[in-house]
């Protein structure tokens, strides 16, 4: 597309999306922005876990009606080519070129089955932008509807916004499933530049981004965090953040 005023919706949308104080209105804006793309549907999931239903996972979408039903009776996600492509791209991807990767697979036939069947509601093609955290892939966002053109600049402002999307609805969710935050016991004590890596990790920050941002070496960094995960007794470093969201270490 790369018109200007769409760019600059996008842009909006990066510096105002941390400022909704609930999951509503996060997505409502959300809706609006990809509408101006001609984007009807979407979904955000985190990824699952071997033989797990990603429909357990969806943080929010929106798919055309009897889709998702469609989609689960036919079983499609053994043989989705977005879903298979997903684990081995390194970026955002448009589906047709994960189907195109697949196209001497011996499951062709069911593939271009479940490409037929989406195209009758309304899903013709569209753009996945996987979600990737210290430990790999944690989730991904869908966008889909018309086919629809968009430039290398508007697929990498389209990464960040995955990304944003991604982090804030699962602080969403996180700290919904508690009361109040709780704070930690006095016997745990985060020292300033261990708050100062947990920020930044928590706005999906790698550590070599951390270790610009703060001028130390990615190695150094690493040791903050084994240390933050120790005093915090989480099993990897997603559960850092969501512990460090639901005790309100970090907003």
């Amino acid at each position: 597309m790369g018109d200007e005023m769409s760019i600059n919706a996008i842009v909006q949308f990066l510096v105002m999306g941390r400022e909704h104080e609930n999951p509503k209105t996060l997505i409502a804006d959300f809706e609006h922005l990809i509408r101006q793309y001609r984007f009807e549907y979407y979904g955000i999931l985190m990824q699952p876990r071997p033989h797990q239903d990603p429909m357990t996972l969806v943080l929010a979408g929106k798919w055309p009606p009897k889709w998702p039903e469609t989609y689960i009776a036919n079983r499609f996600v053994l043989v989705d080519p977005t879903v298979r492509y997903l684990g081995r791209a390194a970026g955002a991807f448009r589906w047709k070129e994960a189907r195109k990767a697949f196209k001497t697979d011996p499951q062709k036939r069911r593939i271009d089955q479940m490409f037929k069947e989406a195209a009758k509601l309304g899903l013709e093609d569209g753009y996945i932008f996987p979600v990737h955290g210290r430990q790999g892939l944690i989730g991904n966002v869908t966008l889909g509807g018309m086919p629809v053109d968009m430039t290398p600049v508007e697929i990498s402002l389209f990464e960040q916004v995955a990304k944003l999307m991604f982090l804030e609805l699962l602080r969403f969710r996180v700290a919904g499933q508690g009361d109040q935050p709780q704070p930690l016991p006095p016997e745990i004590k985060l020292t300033r530049r261990e708050l100062e890596v947990l920020h930044f990790l928590a706005d999906g920050m790698t550590s070599q981004e951390i270790g610009k941002a703060l001028n130390l070496s990615s190695h150094t960094v690493d040791w903050y965090m084994n240390g933050i995960q120790e005093k915090l007794e989480a099993r990897n470093r997603q559960h850092v953040v969501a512990l460090a969201f639901r005790q309100g270490l970090v907003s």
